[in-house]
């Protein structure tokens, strides 16, 4: 039998480029909220110019009307200010990319994966189903997943290189908290210069020829609920006080929970998935709201 290969793979330093569910989750309430009434429609994908000044760059959709959690509460930013650590999502909030579908587009099955994703990220299908299902339509090899980071340098989304920078003046440990693949999450902490142990996501797996045999189970982001499970694993094993999770999707807003983060923040920037914003503690689509309320 063929042995299994955990690829460590190395790049040349590389700059960030700038191109451009209906699943209803109870989450405990920071105190007492007026009842929200929300109009509903599918998740839209908000396009990035291919153009911008990172943070002056504003992604203000005419969706933000109808939320009412675009503007904090006092208690919000208490929290959000306060935290000792962030745990950030990657796909579509660090980056501009879902990154299991730009890597599928370059194998030749974007179209299908991408389909997969949707459904995954509005919490429609159990998250280990759909990344079982995704990874099994293009099967990518350790060669063609080199390549691709060679080729497709990660595309950071605007202003979140200057919040990260932000909250490490201010003494808060950052995390990144992802359902996407080490191999191409490294690269991107690497450019934001947070450290490979503060990264919890899955694993892609290959056998001694290179072949792709599957991924780490074993990672608590490889099945709905990982990512909960890895914020109450951060906050217990760091013994942090107060923390707070930025994420776009169903997975994100479900570590928003006693013993994990006190506060949820969607990012609607990139894709705006309305039954996850609609129940987040606070919604905004330019990173500069965040960097501000830190001044």
């Amino acid at each position: 039998m063929e042995g299994l290969t955990i690829a460590q793979i190395k790049l040349k330093p590389i700059h960030s480029l700038s191109r451009q569910n209906n699943n209803m989750i109870n989450i405990p309430s920071l105190g007492p909220k007026v009842t929200r009434k929300v109009l509903f429609s599918p998740a839209r994908v908000m396009r990035i110019p291919k153009s911008f000044n990172s943070v002056s760059a504003s992604v203000q959709p005419l969706e933000a009307g109808r939320f009412d959690n675009t503007l904090p509460s006092k208690e919000v930013l208490e929290v959000w200010g306060n935290a000792d650590a962030v745990c950030f999502d990657v796909d579509s909030t660090v980056c501009l990319d879902e990154g299991i579908d730009e890597l599928a587009e370059f194998c030749g099955a974007g179209q299908a994966v991408a389909e997969w994703t949707a459904r995954a990220m509005n919490g429609s299908v159990p998250f280990e189903q759909a990344l079982a299902a995704r990874l099994s339509l293009f099967n990518p090899s350790l060669s063609q997943v080199r390549e691709f980071l060679e080729k497709r340098p990660p595309r950071l989304s605007p202003g979140i290189d200057v919040l990260v920078n932000k909250l490490k003046e201010k003494n808060k440990i950052v995390y990144l908290v992802s359902g996407g693949f080490r191999q191409m999450i490294n690269p991107i902490a690497s450019i934001l210069g947070i450290p490979l142990e503060n990264i919890y996501a899955n694993q892609l797996l290959f056998k001694s020829s290179g072949d792709f045999s599957g991924f780490d189970t074993n990672e608590p982001t490889s099945r709905s609920g990982g990512k909960a499970i890895a914020v109450q694993q951060i906050r217990k094993a760091k013994g942090f006080k107060s923390l707070v999770m930025i994420g776009d999707g169903a997975t994100d807003l479900e570590a928003r929970q006693p013993g994990g983060a006190d506060l949820f923040v969607c990012y609607g920037g990139v894709q705006l998935r309305e039954p996850v914003a609609a129940k987040a503690d606070w919604l905004v689509y330019n990173f500069k709201d965040l960097i501000n309320s830190l001044d």
